[in-house]
């Protein structure tokens, strides 16, 4: 078992003729996943190491039954792209593109909600891998095994650093979400995907500074969360004001410091390390007790 992403999951790649998108290609096809199709409008007919390209979502998906995107078109023409995919009625759209203007992210969210078919991870995120299975998006496939824990995280570095980690007991799911101030999946969605998964026994779950969705993602686990749950919490060293790296990351006042969201975590019996590596200790004690 995994959450969204399985042996089943046959992947297209938007932008697959760019140079991000054919490495990555590469990089996902080495790793065992079943990637299917590309799609670059007009260049249909061509291929790449064997993969045919296609000039749109709705004609790669009915030629070769895609039911997952991973989105590596520039920014300007991201939106245009993830629509397409919406339109196409993809289960899983894969949005790893960095930069991608908020209000353009908010519109394609909304308009894929609107829609009700597909579910988009990201944007400006590593992806996802569910090891052993399949593997959509930049995530390394050889750092971790496949095992019982479930990643959720908004940082890509810290995913990786996670995986590595623990990669003796191995994971599920790692999910990537990212760290724009809009995503399309939330630490709350992977929470309860990996609650109703019965092979994940306990959940890793990192945030960062800014906004309040550790929080949310708390109270969330008070009400409906019964496998256990080691969280970190990345910034408590920032300086107040000022935006560290993500865009969504940002303190302001008492608002969205790192201690308010390990507090937030702690009241609801989340286990919460101070550091990466503190917090695989805390997951490896409790995979082993």
């Amino acid at each position: 078992m995994a959450i969204w992403l399985d042996t089943n999951s046959l992947i297209l790649v938007q932008g697959m003729t760019g140079s991000e998108g054919t490495k990555h290609t590469r990089r996902m096809v080495a790793s065992g996943a079943r990637v299917v199709a590309g799609v670059t409008p007009g260049k249909a007919g061509q291929a790449v190491d064997g993969i045919p390209i296609f000039d749109d979502v709705q004609a790669a998906m009915a030629a070769t039954g895609a039911n997952v995107s991973v989105v590596f078109v520039p920014p300007k023409f991201a939106k245009a792209a993830v629509l397409e995919a919406v339109d196409a009625k993809i289960a899983l759209a894969v949005v790893i593109t960095e930069g991608i203007p908020v209000h353009d992210t908010a519109q394609f969210f909304q308009y894929s909600q609107n829609a009700g078919a597909t579910r988009i991870i990201g944007p400006n995120c590593p992806g996802i891998i569910s090891p052993g299975q399949s593997n959509a998006g930049i995530i390394p496939a050889d750092i971790t095994k496949a095992g019982r824990i479930g990643l959720v995280s908004k940082s890509g570095t810290l995913t990786y650093q996670m995986m590595y980690e623990l990669r003796d007991i191995g994971f599920s799911t790692c999910v990537g979400i990212g760290g724009d101030p809009i995503i399309g999946t939330t630490h709350i969605d992977c929470l309860q995907a990996f609650q109703d998964d019965p092979e994940t026994d306990a959940i890793v779950m990192i945030g960062e500074i800014g906004g309040d969705a550790e929080e949310r993602a708390a109270a969330y686990i008070g009400e409906h969360i019964t496998k256990p749950v080691v969280g970190y919490v990345a910034g408590f060293t920032a300086p107040e004001g000022k935006t560290m790296g993500h865009a969504g990351a940002i303190v302001s006042g008492s608002a969205g410091t790192a201690i308010a969201k390990q507090e937030a975590l702690e009241a609801v019996g989340v286990k919460v390390g101070k550091t990466p590596s503190a917090t695989a200790r805390l997951m490896r004690e409790l995979m082993q007790g």
